[in-house]
């Protein structure tokens, strides 16, 4: 991986910020190791699914306002992540409380078969040992069109495995980043599936296709099949949560509950992610769930839309439109319309991966729901999953390519700038890699003033500017530096 200084925003202001990984596992031998394990195991499964009653909208806020783990919110119930504390607090209140009953929870384990590459598309949940071979198989195979990265380890000392698929994987060129993460929930295996057999079709098809091909020589793709390795593989059965208890799609940065932008304090699997994110560029993204069936957009965590709603309702229907089952998914009690919903009107998010990527590093993430109610569908249901889900996968990212791009660069030299992008009028930065000073401003079709700064040089906005649909538009940018200050002297 590259080390790289970024520029990201928070709230209207830009930061310069550098950061560094740091993974360590405690050096235990004998009973203490044992112990350690024990009590680890026991502080994980510490939280249980339970069914509660709704009452009215104050009772979701309440429990909210609480630091609750809601999963889900449908009809006359909701579901939530609990302890026992939290189990008797409901009750208290006078709300109807339930555990899920044992049969209705994930029991499935990841199948063991013999060694050797995965055939695709798959038909079981692999093991994270499975995973990791192919991974490195495909990596050793397509030498010219991939490299394997781990960008850091699980508590449980597992690789989280990053593949990144272009066509000179080891050059930097001006071309957008995207990236699918998948399984940040370890009891939601389905992405995993599906993005595994994406790359397997990125890879293959590659000669073949032509389709495939633009996709990959126009496009720096990054896919991690697997963000929590150790909720996925437990042996005691697959967890929402890391080995350490954290629900990861609750701990990154977040404007009202954790509004500094930094690693410290985080799960390892946070950390590594947040890493992989101020050393590189990504325009677009998605993370992979189930449990429901529909594309959820930024906000999670406030009511108001966020400045580029309009993108994310575009993005969001080019894949629900090709997933039947998604796009004819309507409820009302959920705030979802033909298979997409702004993740707020469905209901409220802290420390989420979506908006922390669109707040702090200007990447449009979506969070991708796969199945509805059942987070584990049977085997037998795969295949039928990645007819549903194959086209959607690759229009979505196509998607990257929408809006304005082009190099930002010193009018004097030609070098490359490390600048903001602005749409005049829309409160949300962008920024360029300043390894090479390309941009890539997603936008639906309209007509667009751009505002171009960098620290040390004058700002310039090019005015009318027009997006079409086919295309992205070609906009460069040369910037001049600021002036020196006269010296008074000079002018006596």
């Amino acid at each position: 991986m590259r080390k790289r200084t970024v520029r990201f925003r928070h709230f209207g202001v830009r930061w310069l910020a550098t950061a560094a990984l740091v993974l360590c596992i405690p050096a235990l031998s004998g009973h203490a190791e044992r112990q350690a394990t024990l009590l680890e195991k026991a502080k994980f499964h510490e939280r249980r699914p339970a069914i509660v009653q709704r009452t009215d909208a104050e009772q979701l806020q309440r429990l909210i306002a609480q630091n609750l783990i809601i999963d889900s919110v449908r009809g006359e119930t909701l579901e939530a992540y609990v302890n026992d504390e939290e189990f008797q607090w409901i009750g208290d209140q006078g709300w109807k409380i339930e555990w899920v009953p044992d049969e209705e929870l994930p029991h499935w384990k990841p199948r063991k078969v013999a060694p050797g590459g995965l055939s695709t598309p798959l038909t079981f949940y692999p093991t994270y040992e499975q995973l990791t071979n192919d991974l490195q198989i495909l990596a050793a195979s397509y030498p010219n069109l991939c490299r394997l990265e781990s960008i850091g380890k699980s508590v449980e000392n597992r690789d989280l495995w990053f593949l990144k698929i272009t066509d000179n994987p080891d050059l930097e060129e001006a071309e957008p980043e995207f990236k699918y993460i998948s399984t940040m929930h370890g009891d939601e295996p389905v992405g995993t599936v599906m993005t595994l057999n994406l790359i397997h079709i990125l890879l293959g098809n590659y000669a073949t296709d032509q389709r495939i091909r633009n996709l990959v020589d126009e496009t720096e793709i990054w896919i991690m099949p697997l963000m929590n390795p150790d909720g996925y593989s437990d042996e005691e059965g697959p967890s929402r949560f890391n080995f350490h208890g954290v629900d990861l799609n609750r701990n990154f940065p977040d404007p009202v509950t954790s509004p500094t932008n930094t690693i410290a304090g985080r799960a390892p699997e946070t950390q590594a992610v947040m890493t992989f994110g101020f050393h590189h560029s990504s325009v677009f993204s998605a993370n992979l769930h189930t449990g429901a069936l529909v594309m959820n957009y930024p906000f999670d965590y406030k009511t108001s839309p966020s400045p580029d709603d309009d993108v994310f309702v575009h993005v969001s229907h080019k894949y629900a439109d090709l997933n039947p089952p998604m796009a004819a998914n309507t409820d009302p009690s959920r705030g979802f319309v033909n298979g997409i919903v702004r993740g707020v009107l469905w209901f409220m998010v802290h420390g989420g991966m979506q908006d922390w990527n669109y707040l702090w590093l200007g990447c449009n993430e979506i969070t991708i729901e796969l199945s509805d109610f059942i987070k584990a569908p049977d085997e037998s249901t795969l295949l039928g999953f990645w007819d549903d889900n194959r086209e959607s996968m690759l229009a979505y990212m196509e998607q990257v390519h929408i809006g304005v791009r082009g190099l930002v660069t010193d009018a004097d030299s030609g070098d490359p700038l490390a600048a903001t992008v602005q749409v005049v009028g829309r409160d949300h930065n962008v920024f360029t890699d300043p390894d090479v000073g390309d941009y890539h401003r997603m936008l639906v079709p309209g007509t667009y003033d751009l505002e171009f700064s960098s620290e040390g040089y004058e700002a310039k906005t090019i005015s009318g500017v027009e997006v079409q649909e086919a295309s992205p538009t070609i906009l460069d940018a040369t910037l001049d530096k600021v002036p020196p200050p006269i010296s008074m002297w000079r002018l006596r």
